[in-house]
C-alpha cells in the first residue's frame, strides 16, 4: 500500500512554507509536544536548532547536484544589476523619450555596462561548448548565483549551447528568484550567506569575477584568502574587467605597504576577452 504522506509531495512543501510565513508574521503554532520534530516549523526555526539547518542547508545541494552529475564547476561571479545589451537600449530610448536627464544619465551608464553582460554570455558559451564535446565525468558545469544581471548572462551563455547550468540563489529581502535560464533542478535557494560560499568552491576548478558590488567584492577576497592561505588548493582566478578592476583596487599599494607579497599577485589574471578567460582555465589544467 503506498503512504497517503510523503515526503516529496509538493503540497507538503506549501504547508511548510505557508508555517514559516505564519511564524515569521508574528502568528506562532500553538504548542504541540506531540508533533514530530521534522515536521514541526516552529523547533527547527529555533535558535538552538540552527546547527541542524546548516546540515541541511550544506546537503541538500550536494546531494542534488550529485545525482545529476555535477562534479566540477566554473563558478561566475559579478553584479546583479547589469542589463542585456537590448534591454539596456530599450531603456535609454524610454529615457530619452520622457526628457527626464537623471533617466537619462542612468540609462546610459547601464548601456556602458551592458557588454559585461555579453561578454559573460560569451564565456559561458564557450565553456559549455567545450563540455558538451567531453564524457560526462570530465564535463564543466557554469555556476552562478541565481540572481540577474551578470548570474543570469552566464546561465543563458550555457543555456544557448544546451548544457545544464547551477543557480545558488539566496533568501534576501527583497525577494530574488532564480533566473529563467538556470537549470530548474538545478536551482537551489540558501538562507545563510556561509553555505552557499561554501557551495561555491566544493566542487569550483575555476572562478571567474565580473565587475560588481560588495557581495561580488566578498565572495572574490574570501576566495583569494582561502587560496592565499591554503585552505583550498590553487586554481585559475580570473578578474574581467581591467579598468575596472585596475581603478577600484591598487594592489601595488598592498605589496608597497608591506601587507600582501609580490607573488600574491599571481594568485589572479587580469582580461577583457572571454576568449583569454577560458584559455588561462584551460592552461591551467591541460585541456
Amino acid at each position: 500500500m503506498e503512504a497517503t504522506t510523503l515526503l516529496n509531495q509538493r503540497h507538503l512543501a506549501d504547508a511548510w512554507e505557508e508555517l514559516h510565513h505564519q511564524a515569521n508574521n508574528g502568528n506562532p503554532l500553538l504548542a504541540d509536544s506531540n508533533r514530530m520534530a521534522f515536521a514541526d516549523p516552529e523547533f527547527l526555526f529555533r535558535r538552538e536548532t540552527r546547527g541542524i539547518r546548516f546540515q541541511l542547508e550544506l546537503l541538500k545541494p550536494d546531494l542534488g547536484q550529485s545525482a545529476q552529475g555535477i562534479e566540477n564547476t566554473i563558478v561566475v561571479y559579478g553584479s546583479a544589476r547589469f542589463q542585456a545589451p537590448e534591454e539596456a537600449a530599450a531603456a535609454l530610448d524610454a529615457a530619452r523619450r520622457s526628457g527626464d536627464a537623471e533617466r537619462v544619465r542612468l540609462a546610459e551608464r547601464a548601456v556602458r555596462n551592458a557588454h559585461y553582460y555579453d561578454q559573460a554570455r560569451q564565456f559561458a558559451r564557450l565553456v559549455a561548448r567545450f563540455s558538451n564535446a567531453q564524457e560526462p565525468t570530465n564535463r564543466i558545469h557554469i555556476c552562478t548565483g541565481g540572481g540577474p544581471g551578470i548570474m543570469e548572462a552566464a546561465n543563458r551563455g550555457a543555456h544557448d549551447e544546451g548544457a545544464p547550468s547551477i543557480g545558488l540563489n539566496i533568501t534576501l529581502p527583497h525577494e530574488q528568484s532564480g533566473n529563467r535560464y538556470i537549470t530548474p533542478t538545478l536551482s537551489f535557494k540558501f538562507h545563510y550567506f556561509a553555505l552557499r560560499k561554501m557551495h561555491f568552491m566544493m566542487r569550483a576548478k575555476a572562478l571567474v569575477v565580473f565587475p560588481g558590488g560588495f557581495g561580488t567584492l566578498d565572495e572574490l577576497f574570501e576566495v583569494l584568502t582561502l587560496v592565499q592561505t591554503g585552505k583550498t588548493k590553487p586554481a585559475p582566478i580570473i578578474l574581467f574587467g581591467t579598468r575596472f578592476w585596475n581603478r577600484l583596487i591598487d594592489f601595488e599599494l598592498l605589496i608597497e605597504e608591506g601587507t600582501i607579497s609580490p607573488k600574491d599577485l599571481e594568485l589572479f589574471h587580469r582580461t577583457d576577452d572571454p576568449q583569454d578567460a577560458w584559455d588561462t582555465i584551460r592552461r591551467f589544467y591541460r585541456l
